[in-house]
């Protein structure tokens, strides 16, 4: 993690709370960190950026703007992609989307209607916001 105190406001915009905080140090971890959503029912962990835990890909070397892996990102379904996506501008997310999308999923037999905005959180997850609908 770049930033973990940048990182942690952001998800707390967001509105997630701190539940629980921890050191291991047989994983060289000086801070991680637990924050839950009661709203959504979510958790999502934080560690410091010299951790070694075991994650999905590689480890960001400083020189990466970002890395692209098997989890693609983190989607939360919002009332308004475009004011959630402000909203994380402010806390200190990095814009993807430049505004909001809206597609068409198709797979040949069903088409689907979809708004949502990205963006990169203060740490380089990308965060999707999809407004609400139906699968």
């Amino acid at each position: 993690m770049t930033d973990f105190d940048a990182t942690l406001k952001f998800y707390k915009a967001l509105g997630f709370d701190e539940v629980h905080s921890w050191e291991l140090p047989s994983f060289n971890l000086k801070k991680g960190m637990m924050l839950y959503n009661e709203k959504i029912n979510c958790h999502i962990e934080l560690f410091d950026k010299d951790a070694e835990i075991p994650t999905q890909g590689r480890k960001r070397n400083s020189d990466d703007e970002f890395i692209e892996n098997s989890i693609l990102h983190i989607c939360f379904t919002v009332e308004n992609a475009e004011k959630a996506r402000e909203e994380a501008l402010k806390s200190g997310a990095k814009d993807l989307s430049e505004g909001v999308f809206e597609i068409s999923l198709a797979n040949g037999k069903k088409s689907i209607e979809v708004r949502n905005s990205l963006v990169y959180s203060p740490n380089g997850e990308v965060v999707e916001f999809l407004e609400k609908m139906k699968f």
